[in-house]
């Protein structure tokens, strides 16, 4: 009996390996922050970008925003076809771009070109 359970939970084991794996192959899995970043990176009205909209149009590029003396925001790299979008300033956002001339930034639906500034170009938005 003890044999039947042992490779009853093999098989099993076996089974959900597979099913992962095959969940981990590109173009199987279902992203629903990537696909709201690309179907972003498509086209965004300049009502719908907010204060704060970038997008990062290179290989990709590490984003930092933070509220001033606050809290962090975002603290990542971004990869090429996605964006974050920042509705409101009620308190200031600190932005760093780690590489400006993969990105494209707007401010209040303008687009702010940052592509001559050096790597870890950082600039402050008032409320």
């Amino acid at each position: 009996m003890a044999i039947v359970g042992a490779v009853v939970l093999l098989v099993t084991l076996v089974a959900l390996g597979g099913y992962f794996l095959y969940r981990s192959l590109p173009g199987t899995g279902d992203s629903v922050s990537a696909n709201a970043s690309e179907a972003a990176a498509e086209g965004v009205d300049a009502d719908e970008m907010g204060v704060l909209f970038i997008r990062v149009v290179g290989e990709s590029s590490d984003v930092f925003v933070r509220v001033p003396g606050g809290d962090v925001l975002l603290d990542q790299e971004l990869a090429q076809g996605h964006s974050v979008n920042y509705p409101d300033n009620t308190d200031g956002l600190e932005v760093s771009i780690g590489d400006p001339a993969a990105v494209e930034v707007y401010v209040n639906g303008s687009q702010r070109d940052i592509s001559d500034r050096s790597p870890g170009h950082t600039f402050t938005l008032n409320p």
